[in-house]
């Protein structure tokens, strides 16, 4: 800024506000630029197309002129400013008392945020549990179990009813019962207020542990042709809420009765789940899997109580673009998740927007600071990212959306995702040196 530009900042926490002053000079020297653009492009009766005179120009477009004039100038002396003031913006400044006359300084004041600054206290003091993981034998033959079902075989049975053990392989439609006082307690779908069940080729256990008790008693005794018709009384904790505290009557045709048969528990089973040779593999395989998963999950959990007790020890303020920011990003990746499952863009737009934000502030702030704490920590220790972490990253984002990695980087790049993604690597590095220094 020349000597005859002016400056003044104030300051309160994470907020600023500087007033410009932007030399006459200046002023007039970007007006001519853009008169001349002007001139070029201005088609006016009597004047052919770059030979209207400046003058007419100044008079015709006079207001357009001043909102050019300040689109050019205020944000590239905003940044001077912002950065002979060791100031580094986090919001996008708003511009007031904006001053502007012909022959005078253009004038203005930006109020804006900047990150605060941190004093990260306590962090080398935090303790984390490291509980000792193990894995039951009796965890790993359920587990093993659960596979032998899975590999189960039905054969059809003729000549005689259904009975406990059996399978009824059955298609059957229920409907509420009218005058059921229990269906007002129930939730109503918006398109069918009867929200009939109907389902085909189901397979339904005879006396089965998690067989609902009425259809084992109304189909126990029943051929294959049958149909049978019975109530069903849902309680009002049912786990389908659609269905609690509702009598439903449903009509079950029984096309078939099914004998399950599980193969044996020994090495040719082992063989046919591939990659094994004996069962004893499959089960130490079956070991390691939950073991890995069971210490990913109390890593995890002691890992958000370090964070969660790193933000305790650290308060200072956040600033408000930074908690919206966030607050954006929850609010996308959880819209995404439900397009997912199957949600309409017409029912999101139903969404109440304003009560979600509200609803997502406390933890955008939480995440804010975190991620704020977790990168001074980084500075202070010096934890970085090197080129084959953040290449190791690529790869594996471009295996997951099927690209080449020169495509995600590309589409990174124009999103600004790069930088993110650094990030994102730089501050689980620094959670994982904050676990291990803690124990």
């Amino acid at each position: 800024m020349s000597p005859t530009e002016t400056a003044d900042a104030k300051q309160s926490g994470v907020k600023r506000e500087i007033s410009v002053e932007i030399p006459a000079e200046e002023v007039a020297r970007e007006t001519e630029v853009i008169i001349q653009k002007y001139q070029k492009m201005a088609r006016l009766p009597g004047f052919r197309r770059g030979h209207v005179p400046a003058s007419i120009i100044r008079q015709r477009f006079k207001e357009d002129l001043k909102s050019d004039v300040v689109e050019a100038l205020v944000p590239r002396y905003f940044n001077q400013e912002a950065e002979k003031q060791g100031m580094v913006p986090v919001s996008q400044p708003r511009v007031t008392d904006l001053h502007i006359h012909d022959g005078e300084p253009l004038r203005f004041k930006a109020s804006f945020e900047v990150m605060p600054e941190i004093k990260v206290e306590g962090y080398k003091e935090l303790r984390a549990d490291h509980p000792q993981i193990e894995v039951k034998d009796e965890e790993v033959e359920d587990a093993l179990n659960n596979v032998r079902e899975q590999h189960a075989t039905f054969t059809s049975v003729e000549g005689r009813p259904l009975a406990d053990g059996d399978f009824a392989q059955a298609s059957m439609d229920g409907k509420p019962k009218e005058g059921d006082s229990g269906a007002k307690h129930a939730p109503k779908d918006n398109n069918d207020k009867t929200m009939p069940v109907h389902m085909d080729e189901v397979l339904i256990e005879i006396g089965g542990k998690n067989t609902v008790a009425e259809f084992s008693e109304n189909l126990r005794g029943a051929n294959a042709g049958d149909t049978r018709e019975f109530d069903v009384v849902y309680p009002e904790d049912a786990q389908d809420k659609r269905l609690a505290g509702k009598t439903l009557v449903y009509t079950v045709k029984i096309h078939a009765i099914k004998q399950k048969t599980l193969p044996e528990l020994n090495d040719d089973f082992a063989k046919e789940l591939g990659e094994f040779t004996s069962l004893d593999q499959v089960r130490k395989q079956i070991r390691e899997n939950m073991l890995a998963e069971r210490k990913h999950a109390a890593e995890r959990e002691a890992k958000d109580k370090l964070v969660a007790e790193l933000v305790k020890r650290n308060d200072f303020e956040v600033p408000e673009s930074l908690i919206d920011r966030q607050i954006d990003l929850r609010l996308e990746r959880g819209l995404r998740a439900l397009a997912a499952q199957g949600m309409k863009m017409e029912d999101m737009k139903k969404m109440d927007l304003p009560r979600l934000r509200a609803g997502q502030r406390d933890q955008a702030v939480q995440d804010v600071k975190s991620s704020l704490l977790l990168e001074r920590i980084a500075e202070l220790e010096g934890i970085a990212v090197s080129d084959e972490e953040f290449n190791h990253e690529i790869e594996a984002l471009a295996r997951q959306s099927k690209q080449s990695p020169e495509a995600v980087r590309a589409r990174l790049t124009e999103d600004g995702g790069l930088a993110r993604i650094r990030n994102r690597i730089r501050s689980e590095k620094t959670l994982e040196f904050l676990y291990h220094q803690s124990a």
